[in-house]
């Protein structure tokens, strides 16, 4: 007598939603914001008058992924807008309540990549012997005169672009950033404005 064989059981809805929902959107999405972009949000003057605080933008964060596997170059250029975290040493970080060291992400301009000479003279920026032409920045208050200071392997030198005295605090006070505190590059403006950002590479 053949052996009649039982229809299998529906799956349990813990298992769909788990199937459902975690592998086939959540996890995705870590993936995506993880590795690929996310989104990031101004907050402050120190970018004026290139980008205003509550302003929404797009963080590329896989070239930094791809440099770490091997997979690509220097993906940071003269003038690009990066988000990075801030120096332990730098007047943003603080202690939280568990005595843990906090180091929240800042957005300034990349000035000087490693092997860079950097100076300041009467209020303009000097790389590598040429002065340069920041057409993104404002035109007054600058620091005093500083450097020249070469800037160390792996390292960058960042600025926001407001030079108005206390506007931005960036490499002028804390020194240059870690490579590997670099989330990314910033490349387009969501809100309100949307749009791409301008590296402004000219010198």
């Amino acid at each position: 007598m053949p052996r009649v064989s039982e229809p299998p059981a529906p799956p349990s809805p813990l298992r769909e939603f788990w199937r459902t929902w975690i592998l086939g959107a959540l996890l995705p999405a870590y993936l995506l914001t993880t590795f690929a972009f996310t989104l990031a949000r101004v907050d402050g003057e120190s970018m004026e008058p290139s980008l205003h605080s509550r302003e929404l933008l797009l963080l590329l964060k896989y070239p930094r992924w791809l440099r770490a596997w091997g997979l690509g170059g220097d993906y940071l250029q003269h003038g690009d807008v990066v988000i990075f975290k801030a120096p332990a040493d730098s007047p943003y970080a603080y202690e939280t309540l568990y005595g843990v060291r906090h180091r929240p992400y800042n957005i300034k301009r990349v000035i000087g990549l490693p092997g860079d000479l950097i100076a300041f003279r009467d209020g303009e920026l000097w790389r590598n012997g040429h002065k340069v032409a920041e057409s993104y920045a404002s035109t007054e208050g600058y620091v005093n005169d500083e450097g020249p200071l070469r800037v160390p392997p792996g390292k960058v030198w960042v600025m926001g672009d407001n030079r108005r005295t206390g506007a931005s605090l960036d490499s002028r006070s804390y020194g240059p950033v870690d490579l590997r505190d670099v989330a990314g590059p910033v490349a387009w403006r969501l809100w309100p404005a949307p749009g791409a950002l301008a590296r402004h590479t000219a010198s």
